[in-house]
């Protein structure tokens, strides 16, 4: 079945390239998007050199995607694991990197956990009824984004306030008894601006254990979830030369899920026979000002953020175990605009992250500067480069930069860019200091991971831009990996990988009611010291989107999803080296404008009712459907 839609996949774009090139020459001119997160400043995504991925609140709306996980599954360069279905925790590798090489920010707040062995942020409740965009930036971006940005940044951007009073809710249900409901208001009036969100989703059983792991005569009981989510953005201009902004937002999550025993003799891993539970509160919160002076040509942003993540854990076979991590962060940017085409950024950091638990309570900080230069000169060549240099309380200094050059040729108006960074990881507050005796020790002489990547490619329009297609050429060496010694007593620098590949893409606008891409991504990720595949890491991943509104109120999309097979371990976290098989998958969504307040929607996800694993030992949910609808004033 894989290979067949796949090859259905391609033909279906082929058809589409014929038809685009038949209708291009009358259609209009596909403006380029604006995006954000590869400089912090708005710009033409033409003129960066950066691979970038944009999703925004319509797309999302569009695919009736409810969970963060699902809006990333079908981006280039980037491989999804979740374990289970929603609520479990989802991890993000991109372009091979490990899943905590990655920078995650909601409305500029780095929401990584520092309670967690590694530092990273778990996606698995990260809802989607407020968010307004979602980039990805793939590479190193350490030069101007800091720690944690070796494989790239996630930058997510909230709902903003604007225009008369509007009023909107959904209300959706389906199977796995699914439940969803989100309410928000959102305006502006005068010079203040406000946006207010609330949504619950649940999810009632959802199998997520594979029967070829169950003992004899044990049922499998599936996965049970629920999640809250309240946010709000408020703004205000107080004077044409300053303005202040403050998001926050809460989310409250309890998950009921099958873990592991490991009973004797044997104490090899199984699905337990009782449910645990996990419970999450995060909460995450911004204030912003920004002063414009000298006629605009600085604008200044002070910032101050805070992160709190509350675990807790309960297993049927041991004690609760709770968990806390929290960060401050205080920070300034200016932006100098120096001539035409040239802009100038310098900023400033300072951080303190936090972890407690039982019996351990430790602290880290860091402050960091950096430059950044954008330029542009004869509208056809462009340049970014930055500098940063960090200071951390337990490694001391480190420095990193990217540099970032893109050309369009003249006639042809091919793009050609290029891209040369170097990144770093911190160490966790978990590997610097929490002991589980008499088994394993913290390692506080850490050293901070690092790495050195660079892309070259190109992109081709053609048809005034109706048709675009490149190739992105990627290679990232990482140094000094932590990883567990011999026996695992302890965690010290020894690791080292590489991982390389390419990124490839097709768009075509064939009409204006019909839109049709196709993404495929080849990774190469091993470790150098023992020339292993790193796990988790498919070597090969396509996509094909379609997109028509045969008609005004009505809008149909399609996703097919593949996924070759990759390495992995067992259920257990056992490096047995398992090959998971490969999968394919297809989700279709429509959507019907009844009038100009509500919209009937509904969906089918794993059209084809695939039964795949990812990770090792955890079922995805297999057929779904479900319908709702959207109201608004």
């Amino acid at each position: 079945m894989g290979k067949k839609l796949k090859i259905c996949g391609v033909a279906f774009a082929l058809t589409g390239f014929m038809a685009a090139a038949a209708q291009a020459q009358s259609n209009p001119v596909v403006l380029p998007q604006v995006v954000i997160s590869p400089t912090q400043i708005p710009t033409p995504s033409d003129h960066v050199a950066s691979s970038v991925s944009v999703v925004t609140a319509a797309d999302i709306e569009r695919d009736q995607r409810r969970s963060v996980p699902d809006v990333l599954n079908s981006l280039p360069g980037l491989n999804v694991v979740q374990t289970g279905g929603p609520g479990g925790q989802a991890s993000i590798f991109i372009r091979g990197t490990n899943s905590n090489h990655v920078k995650v920010l909601i409305d500029g707040i780095d929401v990584s956990d520092p309670s967690t062995p590694n530092r990273t942020f778990d996606f698995g409740h990260l809802q989607t009824f407020d968010i307004e965009r979602v980039e990805v930036l793939r590479g190193p971006q350490s030069g101007l984004y800091g720690a944690d940005a070796i494989g790239g940044v996630i930058s997510i951007t909230t709902k903003k306030g604007e225009g008369p009073p509007k009023v909107r809710a959904l209300v959706e249900g389906g199977s796995f008894g699914t439940f969803n409901q989100a309410a928000g208001v959102s305006g502006s009036m005068a010079a203040v601006n406000y946006a207010l969100n609330v949504s619950h989703m649940r999810s009632a059983d959802v199998p997520v254990t594979p029967d070829r792991l169950l003992p004899p005569g044990r049922a499998a009981i599936g996965n049970s979830y629920e999640n809250t989510t309240a946010s709000a953005r408020l703004g205000a201009d107080i004077s044409k030369d300053f303005s202040v902004t403050w998001v926050g937002r809460y989310t409250d999550s309890n998950l009921f899920f099958t873990g592991t025993d490991f009973p004797a003799p044997a104490f090899i891993g199984v699905p337990s026979a009782q449910q645990s539970q996990g419970v999450t509160h995060q909460f995450f919160t911004r204030g912003e000002a920004v002063w414009s002076v000298f006629d605009g040509r600085l604008k200044n942003h002070f910032g101050a953020a805070y992160t709190d993540i509350w675990s807790w854990n309960k297993t049927p076979t041991a004690a609760a175990t709770t968990y806390q991590g929290t960060r401050d962060k205080y920070d300034w940017r200016g932006d100098i605009a120096l001539a035409p085409g040239h802009v100038l950024l310098l900023g400033a950091e300072s951080e303190t992250e936090r972890l407690n638990t039982a019996g351990l309570s430790r602290q880290n900080g860091n402050t960091g500067v950096y430059a950044e230069i954008q330029s542009e000169f004869a509208k056809r060549f462009f340049v970014v480069a930055n500098a940063r240099h960090d200071n951390n309380e337990r490694f001391g200094p480190y420095s990193t930069y990217r540099v970032a050059p893109a050309i369009i040729v003249p006639v042809t108006d091919t793009k050609l860019k290029a891209s040369y960074g170097t990144g770093f990881k911190a160490p966790s507050l978990s590997q610097l200091y929490q002991n589980f005796p008499p088994f394993f020790s913290a390692n506080p002489n850490l050293l901070p991971e690092k790495s050195r990547g660079y892309d070259a490619g190109f992109e081709q329009p053609l048809f005034n831009n109706r048709v675009r297609f490149g190739v992105t050429y990627f290679n990232n060496d990482i140094e000094d990996l932590i990883n567990c010694n011999t026996f695992c007593t302890t965690v010290i620098n020894i690791g080292r990988a590489r991982t390389y590949g390419t990124e490839s893409f097709v768009a075509w606008t064939v009409t204006d009611r019909l839109r049709v891409r196709a993404d495929y991504t080849h990774t190469i990720a091993y470790d150098v010291t023992t020339g292993f595949d790193l796990t988790r890491r498919p070597k090969d991943k396509a996509s094909v989107q379609t997109v028509w509104q045969p008609i005004d109120p009505l809008t149909l999309s399609a996703t097919v999803l593949w996924v070759s097979s990759w390495v992995d371990v067992d259920r257990a976290g056992v490096l047995v080296r398992p090959v998971s098989p490969g999968y394919t998958t297809v989700n279709v969504a429509a959507n019907y404008a009844v009038n100009p307040h509500a919209t009937v929607f509904g969906r089918i996800d794993n059209l084809f009712n695939q039964h795949y694993e990812d990770p090792n030992g955890y079922l995805q949910p297999g057929l779904g459907i479900y319908a709702g609808i959207r109201v608004n004033n």
